[in-house]
């Protein structure tokens, strides 16, 4: 009896998170350009959501850090500038996010400040020890969540704030935002 090993390409969905795009005129990326130059260069299903730098596609390619440095490349190409990109497959995205220490209310008013690289420790334990009046956060491997009951905007805690003491790359969503990106990415599945 003969077998056939017939393999079935698989479309995989990801979230592509860009830091520092569209900010106070810096590093403009205009989303229509964005989702057509990703669509050129072999992305699928290319969606992008408010002008922040979230990108929603799929791709044959399973390596989450290859396709981090396409999406990098393409945007140095067609913008003429390099931006920091993290992917994420959505399963992993919906872990960060349903890890997050807040009680409810506070979770949906927090950010979420994705790290691109895993912080050392005693870096952590050295930034762990600051506090601000009416500011909470916690650090883990790959998101310091963070709360501030005066808003993001009068933090102290920002997300240039927790890259220079962790010295790492970050960049910063809010809990509207990460529900949304998630909500598309199961509309694709």
């Amino acid at each position: 009896m003969e077998f056939f090993n017939f393999s079935v390409n698989r479309m995989n969905t990801y979230i592509g998170l860009l830091r520092g795009v569209n900010v106070s005129g810096q590093k403009k990326i205009p989303m229509a350009e964005l989702r057509e130059a990703l669509s050129k260069s072999g992305l699928m299903s290319v969606q992008t959501y408010i002008q922040s730098g979230n990108i929603i596609f799929q791709s044959l390619k399973e390596n989450k850090r290859i396709l981090a440095l396409q999406i990098q490349k393409i945007i140095q190409l067609y913008f003429g500038f390099e931006v920091p990109v993290l992917v994420f497959i959505p399963k992993d995205f919906k872990q960060i996010f349903d890890k997050c220490p807040f009680r409810q209310d506070k979770k949906e008013n927090s950010y979420f400040t994705f790290l691109y690289q895993k912080p050392k420790k005693d870096l952590v334990l050295e930034v762990s020890n600051i506090t601000y009046p009416n500011e909470d956060f916690f650090i883990t491997q790959d998101c310091v969540y963070f709360y501030c009951s005066v808003g993001y905007g009068k933090a102290k805690c920002n997300n240039n704030f927790f890259e220079q003491k962790l010295k790492v790359t970050a960049t910063a969503r809010n809990y509207k935002t990460i529900r949304k990106l998630l909500s598309l990415t199961s509309q694709l599945d």
